[in-house]
């Protein structure tokens, strides 16, 4: 049986996809394919490789990345982590699965430093409790 391959998608590419794909790399210690890539892309967010480096986890090699129709249908699931792709990105593919859990932008908050650094960890803790959820329902997927 082949892996399953797992698509996050978010508005930038930016910040919540990356975290998420880096994320399903260390937890799912390659049990999974997985990719990240966003709808209007940003670049890599350097606040977002600070905050995952803080837990071990370097993403700085991740690229930030557009969506197209090869990565649709690469994707046996695609998780959607903003409102904003899920309402502007279709499935292609009927075969293909979709899971949408949103989470807030950290990018977006406006503040000194700490402010931003603050709001980025809450945005690293929340996808990774997101990650972990796909993960235990991946037997489902996988069936």
């Amino acid at each position: 049986m082949s892996k399953l391959r797992v698509l996050f998608l978010s508005t930038g590419n930016a910040c919540r996809s990356q975290m998420a794909e880096a994320w399903m790399r260390a937890l799912a210690a390659g049990s999974v394919k997985v990719k990240s890539a966003g709808i209007d892309v940003q670049g890599l967010n350097g606040v977002a490789v600070t905050v995952m480096a803080e837990v071990g986890i370097d993403m700085s090699h991740q690229t930030s990345v557009r969506v197209n129709g090869e990565l649709l249908e690469w994707a046996d699931l695609i998780v959607t982590l903003c409102d904003n792709v899920e309402e502007q990105c279709p499935v292609v593919n009927f075969d293909t699965l979709k899971l949408h859990l949103p989470l807030s932008n950290p990018a977006k908050v406006k503040g000194n430093d700490e402010m931003m650094l603050a709001a980025f960890r809450q945005a690293r803790d929340n996808v990774k409790k997101r990650v972990e959820y796909v993960l235990t329902q991946l037997p489902i997927y996988a069936t």
